[in-house]
Formats: C-alpha cells, structure tokens, sequence
C-alpha cells in the first residue's frame, strides 16, 4: 500500500493524517504535504494512526521538519502512533525529541494552547475571531482582511475542528461562511454563548463570496460592529 495523506487546515495548526509505509521511496507525498503546511503555518501535527511501518529514512523525514517547525518558533507533534512507531520511538530514544500524543484533538489543542502563550495579549487587541467556510482562499482573505483591522482570526473548513478551536480559546465572534454546514450551528452557537455570553455569532450570506473585496471588507467590518447573533 502506498502512503496516503489527507491534509486540513484547524486555526493556526497544519493537520496530516496518514495511511501507509513512511519509508524510501514512498515518502514524496509526506514531504510535499509537510512543504505546504510550512509555507503559511508553523505549527504541525501529524497523525500516524494509519501507519504500519517507519524505516529510517521517514523518522528523518520527520524530525527534520519538526526541526524546520522550532526554527520558525512552531512545532511538529505526532498524533495516535501505532504500537510498532511507539516502539520505534522509545527504542530509538526520539520519543523524547519529538511530542507525541495520544490523540490528534490532544495534539491540535496543544499546538493551539502554545500559540495563544506565545501571543500573549499583543495579538488581539479588538478579539478572538472564529471563521468557519470550506474554501480555503476565503479563508485566506478573511484572516488577511480581519487582521489589518485588528483582530485575531483563525478559521478551519470542519465544524468538528470549531468544537476544538472553541475548546482551545476564548472566541469573541464565530462567523459562519457561505459555504459552512448548516445542521450543527445551532449547538456550535449554543456552545459559545455558555462559554462565552458576551461573544457574538454571524452568518455571511451566498453573494459574499461574490462580492469585490472593499464592499466584502465594509459588509463584514459593519456586522462586526453591530455584533448581532447568527
């Protein structure tokens, strides 16, 4: 079997989940997806929970790129290893170089946590911003845009990574894209307001993403303002 990796984004934590051999020869696909995650974040977590068989080659793959993730102030921690990479962790003594987890939620919310301790108070100084869509480069502009104006974004594509990110931080507005799932908004929103009384939750209708960007900034900057309830 080939290795096989699927890749997300969950707030300012790079996501990949594998399945198959990390070894000589079948590592490109890890390489490539790990090259991407540096390119805009610093901190990964790399879910091994599909992986049977790690040769030396892909334990260097990996500590390679955790040592990319430190140059940069970030991380690389693994999720869920297999008993045999376990085992290959703590007899190759690398379990004390690399942080592992025994969950990929453990993962992500520990990589979150350590973003907030390294922002401090200096990152938000209007709020917290949780902003859920399935198109990455309305992400992208939604983060760029909220930003500039002063406030801290993250944002993921999943609504189960909302739950985490809510989990992880204290969020002043949740805002739904065009192109977020329906059915859980009600609980995700319940969940904010029992955490969170005072934050504030929005929907951006279809045409949004249709919008030009400076009728897009001005529409979002005065829902914002307004701090309605989705």
């Amino acid at each position: 079997m080939a290795l096989q990796v699927e890749e997300r984004w969950c707030g300012s934590v790079y996501v990949i989940k594998c399945a198959g051999p990390i070894v000589a020869g079948e590592m490109i696909v890890l390489q490539s997806a790990l090259e991407r995650g540096l390119r805009e974040f610093k901190r990964l977590t790399v879910n091994l929970c599909g992986v049977q068989k790690v040769d030396s080659t892909g334990m260097g793959l990996l500590v390679r790129f955790a040592v990319q993730a430190r140059k940069r102030g970030g991380d690389l921690r693994l999720a869920e290893p297999t008993p045999f990479v376990c085992n290959l962790l703590q007899m190759t003594k690398l379990a004390t170089v690399l942080h592992i987890h025994a969950s990929e939620e453990e993962a992500i919310v520990a990589c979150l946590q350590e973003h907030l301790t390294e922002a401090g108070t200096a990152i938000a100084t209007k709020g917290r911003v949780l902003f859920i869509d399935n198109s990455p480069d309305l992400c992208a502009f939604v983060r760029a845009l909220l930003k500039e104006h002063g406030y801290e974004v993250v944002s993921t594509s999943l609504m189960s990574d909302a739950r985490i990110l809510l989990q992880a931080s204290q969020m002043d507005f949740l805002i739904f894209g065009p192109e977020s799932a329906h059915a859980p908004r009600e609980s995700l929103v319940g969940s904010l307001k029992r955490r969170m009384p005072n934050a504030a939750a929005f929907h951006l209708e279809s045409d949004f993403k249709h919008h030009d960007p400076q009728q897009a900034e001005a529409m979002l900057l005065r829902m914002m303002t307004s701090k309605g309830t989705a």
